[in-house]
């Protein structure tokens, strides 16, 4: 990646979303939504943000997988953030509310990649070539206001509008499932303070989380990339999000694949 390939707009807009990283002063997206356009200057942005971060990619994390979220974006695919690794931690994990912007809180399945993935891994491969984990993925935007309003471009650009990814016991996804159609049987309950919110299936990811997995390694393959030893991708969210607010978080995941948790405080 290097500054030649932006447009002057381009590097603006990357050099704005890591000052309001840095500082946690919110933009508006009203001033931003004509930048970026299309999706391969999005990303053009992204990739700057992510090297102005200055910190190597912990891994990915997949959003807009079920129809309903790509409805509120006006989007008819998936996009995908790159996530610095500070920013992808192991529970039980706590924040700083005044650390965090306008965070939410989504159920996950997170794939850690113990040998390189790439496009022509079948859903099998991928299943044999990770580690599965239950998490909670808190996006967060450097927009006010922005859910779920904030323009599909401007999402990708900002990381797909990454925040943390707080993830559980890792284990051999293949020792978890026996088969890739279990992937898509996994149920999850998000609990905050101990009350139920809501369900979530993972049927809602692409009809299966690893589908998401192979989504990532096709996309990130039209950019000359792969997903490398050691990174882990948050795959999309089971239901729709809640905002991340004051208090106790936990989410329960069935299958054996256990819980993980997070707390925010004042």
């Amino acid at each position: 990646m290097t500054n030649e390939k932006l447009s002057t707009s381009e590097q603006s807009l990357a050099k704005t979303l890591f000052k309001a990283y840095s500082t946690g002063k919110a933009l508006d997206m009203a001033e931003y939504a004509d930048v970026v356009t299309n999706d391969a200057s999005a990303y053009r942005v992204q990739d700057y943000l992510t090297e102005l971060k200055g910190e190597k990619i912990g891994g990915y994390k997949v959003s807009l997988t079920s129809k309903e979220t790509q409805d509120l974006f006006d989007a008819d695919a998936p996009l995908y953030g790159a996530q610095i690794d500070s920013h992808v931690v192991q529970g039980p994990h706590t924040f700083d509310n005044a650390k965090l912007m306008e965070p939410l809180a989504e159920v996950e399945l997170v794939f850690k990649a113990k040998e390189e993935l790439s496009r022509t891994d079948s859903l099998e491969e991928l299943l044999n070539k990770t580690l599965v984990a239950p998490a909670i993925e808190a996006p967060d935007s450097r927009f006010s206001d922005w859910f779920p309003a904030l323009p599909k471009h401007l999402v990708m650009a900002d990381a797909a509008v990454g925040g943390y990814i707080v993830y559980g016991t890792e284990k051999e996804a293949s020792s978890v499932f026996s088969s890739v159609e279990q992937v898509a049987n996994v149920h999850c309950q998000l609990f905050q303070n101990d009350v139920l919110l809501k369900d979530g299936v993972a049927t809602e990811v692409l009809g299966n989380p690893l589908n998401s997995l192979h989504w990532l390694t096709e996309k990130l393959a039209t950019q000359g990339r792969v997903i490398e030893t050691g990174q882990r991708v948050s795959s999309g969210t089971f239901l729709l999000p809640e905002k991340l607010t004051a208090g106790k978080w936990q989410a329960v995941f069935d299958n054996g694949l256990g819980e993980v948790n997070l707390s925010v405080v004042e």
